[in-house]
């Protein structure tokens, strides 16, 4: 992932936000040690972004779809209330160990349910049974870009109104405005499903590589 901004001015702002308990700055470390990709984790920047967005949603249920090493839910579950609750669903299993090793470091860690398997198989399950009654208020989407439009609706629809959505790599290094590859095109069209959505109101922004912060109105 290429930055979308100059890397001193990532610098900048990742020493002028707030700062982490030492347990993200492990999970760095362990990401870049342990998996080949670790671009694919959230930064410190987006990670306090998504704390704070939790935080001000007054969110108790939240529903993620893409774990990776968890950092991003580290961040989610420590926005959320003691008694609130991140169900968090990927395919990796080692990725999501990492994960686990990581959330058990921090009280927070205990809000944070992991669901190893297809997010659009297991969701329907998890709504209908354990949070019947109870539909998530805050949703996070970093997974398999081709999957974004259905994750997209089906969590839109289940949200009650005032339910906040964010989805990472809106921008996806800048391909957007150029695309080629069956992802370029797939986070295109998710962006266009997204701004002509009646249903939510919506903002993106040039946060590393693109974040879409949306509100449920109706």
């Amino acid at each position: 992932m290429k930055p979308l901004v100059l890397e001193g001015l990532e610098d900048y702002a990742r020493v002028h936000s707030s700062g982490l308990p030492e347990v993200y700055e492990a999970l760095r470390l362990a990401t870049l040690a342990q998996t080949s990709s670790p671009q694919m984790q959230v930064g410190h920047v987006e990670g306090r972004l998504l704390k704070l967005l939790v935080q001000l949603s007054g969110a108790k249920v939240a529903v993620e779809v893409g774990t990776f090493t968890g950092y991003s839910a580290l961040c989610i579950a420590e926005g959320l209330p003691q008694d609130g609750e991140l169900h968090t669903f990927d395919i990796d299993p080692a990725a999501t160990a990492i994960a686990k090793a990581h959330w058990a470091r921090v009280p927070w860690g205990s809000r944070i349910s992991l669901h190893l398997g297809r997010a659009d198989l297991l969701l329907p399950g998890l709504l209908a049974g354990p949070l019947a009654g109870r539909p998530p208020d805050f949703a996070f989407i970093d997974a398999d870009k081709q999957g974004y439009i259905a994750y997209w609706d089906f969590i839109v629809e289940a949200m009650p109104k005032g339910g906040l959505i964010v989805v990472d790599n809106v921008l996806w290094s800048g391909h957007v405005l150029s695309p080629s590859s069956p992802d370029d095109h797939a986070i295109v069209a998710f962006n266009r499903h997204v701004a002509d959505d009646p249903r939510v109101e919506s903002v993106m922004l040039t946060v590393r590589d693109g974040m879409t912060v949306a509100r449920k109105t109706g």
